[in-house]
């Protein structure tokens, strides 16, 4: 691991910090995410069939908030 000073980065503006964060996050490869575990699948296989039949399309979804909207704007 490279050289940092934690107390340095303590003594950083919340938003230098986030800022450095961010670049952090920025400079990891999307592609370099560990495997997920068999059990982390399985979960998400679990939740995918839960939630499969109660989806609603996007389109229904904004159309309900925009109908919402109006109604309130009356």
């Amino acid at each position: 691991m490279g050289n940092f000073n934690l107390e340095e980065i303590r003594q950083l503006s919340v938003a230098e910090r986030l800022q450095l964060v961010s670049d952090i996050w920025d400079s990891i490869p999307e592609n370099s995410h560990p495997p997920l575990t068999s059990a982390q699948r399985e979960e998400l296989d679990r939740r995918l069939d839960d939630t499969a039949d109660d989806a609603v399309p996007w389109e229904e979804v904004r159309a309900s908030i925009q109908n919402r909207l109006q109604k309130t704007r009356l």
